[in-house]
């Protein structure tokens, strides 16, 4: 691990425990990846959250990044008593996209609580040989 990483990372686990909570979590994302045909899916649950405001989706070289916030509330409400509880964080993961995938041709889905993003795969010409001239000294 470089040291800029592992600094980055002994900031972050110092944050967490100053606040006594995960503000970013991998974990929560469950994350489904496979090929179908020439195309890579990967399917993550999503339940109870709005991918129109709570998800974003990025690629930044050649990393499909997914992040997304969950804010729930529950409030119980009974006779002589009211209890109110919050749920929130934000999460995130990536996962590296194969060689060859064309970005401008990756697309999302959302239903029953999974987005699925589709990221066809182009084929991948192996480079022409590239011949080295010699030269006489």
């Amino acid at each position: 691990m470089d040291l800029a990483r592992r600094e980055r990372s002994d900031v972050m686990e110092a944050f967490r425990r100053f606040l006594g909570a995960d503000l970013v979590d991998s974990s929560w994302l469950r994350v489904e990846e496979f090929v179908d045909g020439g195309t890579q899916v990967v399917r993550v649950e999503l339940p109870g959250v709005d991918p129109d405001k709570d998800v974003d989706i990025s690629v930044v070289n050649g990393i499909l990044r997914i992040s997304a916030k969950r804010e729930e509330r529950e409030e119980h409400k009974e006779k002589g008593s009211y209890r109110s509880e919050f749920r929130y964080g934000t999460f995130l993961r990536e996962v590296a996209l194969p060689e060859g995938c064309r970005e401008e041709d990756i697309t999302a889905s959302y239903k029953d609580g999974v987005l699925e993003v589709r990221a066809p795969v182009g084929e991948v010409a192996a480079p022409a040989p590239t011949k080295v001239p010699v030269t006489r000294g």
